[in-house]
């Protein structure tokens, strides 16, 4: 029995060494691409991009997210897919490219689209013309220029790196020093939603989500993972959002 218990324990102790090194190489992986890749990305969105997805072909301006480049954008259209969004009154704060309003309004969504970037704002306007959808897009940090009124879904991917924002395009990257876009998200939501309100929010094993669920909590909502995907990168959670 001592010699099975010994064997036991040489195996637990093997597999948390074997997860341990496979961790320290991700995060040192990602920080070597991080340092080449953030540059080379920088560069490449210097001059106009075109990206398509099922369907809907986009331009991507300088200075705004490319969809196509990373993970966030892809894993929430995904994600609505599976979603009935005909007839339903559909808010996307913080837009970008519209790509994803875009998809929700061919879905048969009644879609309104924001964003805090007026090169987005362009963007959006130039990307529906390119798809022959049309939808209020509206120039707003968050709500703020937003008429009041209650939304069926709600689907947000926001900055959520703690930081200050230095350029306007910085604002799809960086919350604030204090989380101060989360402060703002949550204290707006209420107003915006009812009873049976979808709201979806995806954020990055990266992001400090535990700060990002406090500040949630104390504006009585709460953070429920309703979908998660791992990459060779990271791994992605979309978060419910619904009220305490």
């Amino acid at each position: 029995m001592f010699q099975y218990l010994s064997s036991s324990r040489l195996v637990l102790q093997k597999n948390i060494f074997a997860s341990l090194l496979k961790l320290v190489f991700r995060n040192a992986l990602k920080l070597l691409l991080s340092a080449g890749y953030q540059p080379v990305v920088k560069r490449y969105l210097t001059r106009e991009r075109s990206f398509s997805y099922k369907g809907i072909t986009i331009k991507v301006l300088p200075g705004v997210f490319h969809p196509g480049l990373f993970f966030s954008t892809k894993i929430l259209l995904a994600y609505l897919e599976k979603s009935d969004l005909k007839n339903k009154k559909f808010l996307e704060p913080g837009a970008g490219t519209g790509l994803i309003s875009l998809a929700a309004a061919r879905a048969g969504a009644l879609v309104t689209a924001t964003d805090f970037s007026g090169i987005a704002i362009q963007n959006i306007l130039l990307n529906q013309q390119l798809n022959n959808l049309s939808f209020p897009v509206i120039h707003s940090d968050l709500f703020d220029n937003v008429p009041e009124s209650q939304y069926d879904i709600v689907v947000i991917n926001p900055p959520y790196y703690r930081g200050e924002p230095k350029s306007e395009s910085d604002y799809a990257w960086y919350c604030g020093k204090n989380f101060e876009y989360f402060v703002k998200l949550f204290s707006q939501l209420s107003s915006f939603i009812h009873e049976r309100s979808k709201v979806w929010m995806i954020l990055s094993e990266d992001c400090e989500t535990a700060a990002i669920m406090k500040i949630a909590a104390e504006n009585n909502f709460t953070l429920a993972i309703v979908y998660e995907q791992k990459n060779w990168l990271e791994k992605n959670f979309i978060f419910s959002i619904s009220k305490s």
